[in-house]
């Protein structure tokens, strides 16, 4: 099976508020990834084809991509996608262009990291771990075959982890 490029960005801003973060559908948000369990394992939704993920750039007409400091970016992460389990949505929680921004209960962002990278690694993605930076932030940097890059931020804040998703464009969506 070839791997599939991707690359979990996490921004570290400063959130302050999750805002109204209910339960939501819509592209790459799937019960199946953000159910509970011990997030000591590794995730079991792979981020390749066998979870649906397929196709190349530009093969979904339904997401867009968005320009950011750190690069072009996907507007969605693929169905399946690696997401921490008991997370919840908070694309509102800041103004910042993202792939995806999702809020844990835990304080402990270390071992979202950790979680999040053997995700990744599972997935056959490389990673390089940044942090934990002052503010206990951690920074994944993932990448794939084909210029595929995702950068992932876990950021501690008010006693939850904020996870924000960079999924680059040259990485394939769906």
């Amino acid at each position: 099976m070839t791997p599939r490029h991707r690359r979990l960005v996490l921004l570290p801003a400063l959130i302050l508020t999750v805002g109204a973060c209910g339960p939501g559908g819509g592209y790459g948000q799937s019960g199946s990834t953000a159910a509970s369990g011990s997030p000591a394992v590794a995730p079991s939704a792979p981020v390749d084809g066998s979870s649906g993920v397929s196709g190349q750039p530009g093969a979904s007409s339904s997401v867009g991509q968005t320009d950011t400091a750190w690069g072009r970016i996907w507007d969605a992460v693929p169905v399946g996608f690696p997401r921490f389990p008991g997370s919840s949505p908070a694309d509102d929680a800041s103004a910042a262009p993202s792939s995806t921004r999702y809020a844990v209960s835990s304080n402990d962002p270390e071992a979202v990291a950790a979680w999040l990278q053997a995700g990744m690694e599972t997935a056959t993605f490389s990673t390089d771990v940044s942090g934990p930076l002052e503010d206990g932030t951690f920074t994944i940097d993932s990448r794939g075959d084909g210029g595929c890059r995702i950068q992932t931020t876990i950021t501690p804040l008010g006693g939850m982890t904020f996870v924000t998703v960079l999924y680059g464009a040259d990485c394939p969506i769906g």
